[in-house]
């Protein structure tokens, strides 16, 4: 669908002017995220009053009717549902299929008559009336009206997801609920429950009890930064147990709330790596005989399932009882970082490759993992699985996600394989550094400024080493929150937010259709809401420097911050800019004299105190630049 804007209200103070003029009034007007695809700003507002009418028939308008209707009760406003016309908010499913987009499309029409919301499923209602909820004011004591609009929107991608690994940490069920709710906010559609790995089982299994028994605790925590010791000899630990599971009940009761939201859950069981939590309950799944405990530090181990006919029973009893918990179309069975140590000095292991005919014991992962996806296919499921699967071999019918760069989502891609992007290199691992090191809190992947909000921004889940004809199997993308150093719901939501918002839009525009100044331009409504919900939210450095060119003799340099009232503060000299430093006016003229450089620096400060991590950029006049 064309991205397009109109701003019939705002044309007589614009005069003539261009079509970006006109787009960057309706973002101050609308503040949208992610940005529709059509929208048609018209004069006048459409007033709610201290009561409300809800149309809805069937069960989708419904369900999303109670979603509007417990939204506006929190802003002061009794609204009830009806099945008759003249109500002040009407939903409605097509009965004929609007043709302009698919189940997620939508139609949202407000006017003097009310507002109004069409779509060809479900889903696109509830993204009308997350829209709608957009529209509504930051501001909770100000009057309740919305404007003028029509707006027609469909996604760009059909996979926008998110996951969150409850392994290394578990999260409380409120908490993942009020993640479900964000994601819902922000038109993500996909959460990715990351339930085991070698840290610890997270979810109830009733035919192997000592999984919740055992598995799910570990005797202690590494403490600090793994990376800060010499070696493991030097490792030292907390000794408090970390433990906990989700009850059969408390998966069902999430799955639910996120079906309400028209989010899909999709859990993942970790197999044959990442395992060690299952061999400290049922070691007799292992190659080698012995002890095992639930994994105290990070990393990959060598101590991994054995590819025997017991252990494939083990995994399809487990997926026997997920998957009557999880109506997802896709299983994630992890397939990563499964160091085959043991499998080589296994007889078992080298006996099943003569009787296979496999000659690489690489290639017996791919055999393991094709009688999973048997076992699937039975229960009319689809394998996902991270992209170390396709070094065994895949089904044409597996899907691929592809997390060690773009490479292997590329091949898949190109073989006629369906492909999640979530690159840790691309800006896809939000525990990753927002900014630099320094400023950060540790994480398990330190790459510094590799997940910064422009970065997110920037992404595009389709490279163009994908032939045209095959870019239709790429699905969308994926952020991860791997939790090794994320222990508790606010460090959660400190790399959660802001950048839901630029992967929320990354994953719903076409990439050409996004803006980075106008998208930043949309963000101060959204700041609002966050600190309404007192979320801990990052605070963004000033932008403006991320585009810019830094070689040359001459720069003028233009910030700006979404929030109301923060003062910006700058330095060109390499300090630290303090409350005492230059306060930012107006666009910023530096001159660097040939050969060399000038270091430049902006803090927000806000109007509590609170700062952001500075922005920081060397230009240089000659050769070579940071």
């Amino acid at each position: 669908m064309k991205r397009t804007l109109m701003v019939a209200a705002l044309l007589g103070a614009i005069g003539c002017g261009s079509a970006l003029a006109q787009k960057e009034a309706s973002s101050q007007l609308l503040g949208l995220i992610p940005m529709p695809a059509q929208v048609e700003v018209l004069d006048g507002s459409f007033a709610l009053g201290g009561k409300a009418t809800i149309a809805a028939s069937s069960k989708d308008e419904k369900n999303v009717g109670s979603f509007i209707a417990s939204i506006l009760k929190g802003k002061g406003v009794k609204a009830k549902e009806i099945s008759k016309k003249g109500a002040t908010i009407t939903l409605s499913i097509n009965k004929t299929a609007d043709s302009r987009f698919g189940d997620e499309g939508y139609v949202l029409t407000v006017n003097q008559s009310g507002v109004t919301i069409t779509a060809n499923a479900g889903a696109g209602l509830f993204y009308g009336a997350q829209t709608l909820m957009q529209l509504f004011p930051a501001d909770k004591s100000a009057a309740l009206s919305v404007p003028y609009v029509q707006i027609v929107d469909n996604p760009a991608f059909k996979w926008r997801g998110m996951m969150l690994d409850v392994s290394r940490h578990m999260m409380p069920v409120e908490f993942v609920k009020h993640y479900i709710d964000m994601l819902a906010q922000y038109k993500i559609n996909t959460f990715h429950w990351h339930l085991t790995d070698d840290q610890g089982w997270r979810i109830e299994i009733k035919k192997y009890p000592k999984l919740a028994e055992i598995s799910s605790k570990r005797k202690g925590t590494l403490v600090g930064w793994y990376g800060d010791y010499p070696s493991m000899k030097e490792f030292k630990f907390d000794g408090l147990e970390h433990g906990g599971y989700y009850t059969q009940k408390q998966i069902k009761e999430v799955v639910a709330y996120a079906a309400k939201r028209y989010i899909t859950v999709v859990p993942e069981i970790e197999m044959p790596g990442h395992s060690v939590s299952v061999l400290a309950a049922y070691p007799e799944l292992a190659c080698k005989p012995g002890k095992y405990e639930v994994a105290t530090y990070w990393g990959v181990f060598d101590d991994i399932v054995c590819p025997t006919e017991q252990t494939i029973k083990f995994f399809e009893d487990v997926l026997s009882e997920v998957i009557e918990l999880f109506p997802s179309t896709y299983i994630h069975i992890g397939g990563d970082e499964a160091p085959k140590t043991v499998w080589k000095e296994s007889q078992y292991v080298q006996d099943l490759m003569k009787r296979e005919g496999i000659t690489d014991v690489e290639k017996v992962q791919g055999w393991f993992n094709r009688r999973i996806e048997d076992f699937l296919k039975q229960h009319n499921r689809k394998l996902i699985g991270w992209d170390e699967i396709l070094e065994g071999g895949i089904s044409e019918n597996a899907t691929v996600m592809s997390w060690r760069g773009e490479k292997g989502g590329i091949e898949a891609a190109n073989h006629g394989n369906d492909v999640v992007m979530s690159p840790a290199s691309g800006a896809m691992y939000f525990d990753h550094a927002q900014g630099k090191v320094e400023y950060e809190p540790k994480g398990i992947g330190r790459r510094e400024g590799n997940a910064t909000l422009y970065r997110v921004y920037s992404y595009n889940p389709i490279p163009k080493e994908i032939a045209a004809d095959k870019r239709q199997h790429i699905l969308g993308a994926q952020a991860n929150i791997w939790t090794e150093y994320i222990t508790n719901p606010d460090a959660v939501n400190y790399v959660v937010y802001p950048r839901i918002l630029a992967l929320s839009e990354s994953l719903w525009e076409p990439a050409e259709a996004k803006n980075w100044s106008d998208f930043t331009a949309r963000m101060p409504k959204h700041f609002q809401k966050f600190e309404a919900m007192k979320l801990s939210y990052r605070i963004p450095e000033p932008f403006g420097l991320e585009q810019m060119d830094k070689k040359g003799t001459e720069f003028t340099i233009t910030l700006s911050t979404p929030f109301e009232g923060a003062t910006i503060r700058y330095t060109t000299d390499g300090s630290m800019p303090t409350a005492n430093s230059d306060a930012y006016t107006g666009p910023i003229s530096l001159k660097a004299p040939n050969g060399e450089k000038i270091t430049f620096r902006a803090v927000t400060f806000l109007k509590d105190g609170r700062t952001s991590a500075p922005a920081e950029v060397v230009f240089n006049n000659g050769n070579g630049t940071k």
